[in-house]
């Protein structure tokens, strides 16, 4: 099948992907400009899949002050090399993080990193409030389960939805990067003030 030049194009403005890949996915995609964006975000997500475990010891620290200069935020993203770390892609990636983490003022990067006290004190407290509803055992673990996982969600950078776009978490927006840069990317540490 011969696929046109400014389809290719078009689809690597849309992506980010390589020209190659591009072409690639249209092709299996019988041109199919919204089948190649999905075909090439798996493509992209399982690649991203296998670069998770390589280790990422370059990176930036970045600051945001919040208009007004009421609440600010210093994040570390961390990533393979520092080619990559001085590529637009990777600081845009740190600046949505950073932006994140100033609008959601979450508790840590992920859950294995929330304090063991704040765990057990919410599962705790919504322990009691099922209890008070008075329903039976069984579902007052589903109960305090389902509030745990939301309490997560809200907490946890990396489960967070993405504030510029919901339909993703956090999680999802860094595999989509690393699938783009071709390292791995982490978040290694942040801290937020606010006055």
């Amino acid at each position: 099948m011969n696929i046109d030049a400014k389809i290719v194009k078009e689809l690597r403005d849309k992506t980010g992907a390589g020209m190659m890949d591009c072409k690639r996915a249209l092709v299996d995609t019988n041109g199919d400009l919204e089948k190649a964006v999905e075909a090439l975000r798996k493509a992209g997500v399982a690649k991203a899949a296998n670069k998770g475990t390589r280790s990422a010891k370059e990176g930036l620290v970045f600051s945001y002050i919040h208009h007004g200069g009421r609440l600010g935020v210093l994040v570390e993203v961390n990533c393979e090399t520092d080619f990559v770390a001085k590529t637009d892609g990777f600081k845009e990636l740190v600046h949505n993080l950073a932006i994140q983490i100033a609008a959601t003022n979450p508790v840590s990067v992920s859950r294995e990193q929330v304090p063991e006290e704040l765990v057990k004190s919410e599962e705790n407290i919504y322990t009691e409030q099922a209890k008070n509803s008075k329903k039976p055992d069984k579902v007052i673990e589903k109960i305090v389960s389902g509030k745990m996982e939301k309490f997560y969600e809200e907490n946890c950078v990396l489960e967070q939805p993405f504030i510029k776009d919901t339909n993703i978490t956090v999680q999802e927006l860094i595999k989509q990067k690393i699938a783009l840069l071709g390292e791995n990317i982490n978040i290694g540490r942040f801290v937020r003030f606010e006055v």
